[in-house]
């Protein structure tokens, strides 16, 4: 009788969180020029009654903890591990905004190379399914 496989960290977490009783975790990505649309998409997200997690600073605008170049570089590297730590907890993602800049589109790729299925509120600018004039795929 073959012996059942562990599960993997994922399968563990997915499992705890249906034990818990957990409502869908939901990820908000896109690029901090649309803090003020993250926070309505928070807003309709919990009213909905999913939990959000969403970026919780924007380095695009001045504050004390990221004034210096050196540190604020820093803190973008350990603020991009913590979104994709984000991603792999939540059960899907919301991308918001009509613009896709480099960090969301690797984010986006993150999220569906770890099977998350992934929401846009302007679909149109989906990497995946963004088709260029003469018909090829965009990249």
């Amino acid at each position: 009788m073959p012996s059942a496989q562990p599960l993997t960290p994922e399968e563990k977490l997915a499992d705890a969180k249906r034990q818990l009783g957990l409502p869908r975790i939901v990820v908000i990505c896109g690029s901090t020029r649309f803090m003020t649309e993250m926070a309505e998409a928070d807003l309709r997200e919990t009213t909905a009654g999913r939990i959000v997690v969403k970026p919780g600073c924007d380095l695009k605008s001045p504050h004390e903890l990221w004034s210096d170049p050196v540190e604020a570089e820093a803190l973008k590297v350990r603020l991009d591990d913590l979104h994709r730590a984000k991603i792999r907890l939540a059960d899907e993602v919301l991308v918001i905004g009509d613009y896709i800049g480099d960090s969301t589109r690797a984010e986006i790729a993150y999220a569906r190379s770890l099977g998350r299925p992934v929401r846009f509120t302007h679909p149109e600018v989906d990497p995946v399914s963004h088709k260029s004039d003469d018909g090829r795929r965009d990249t």
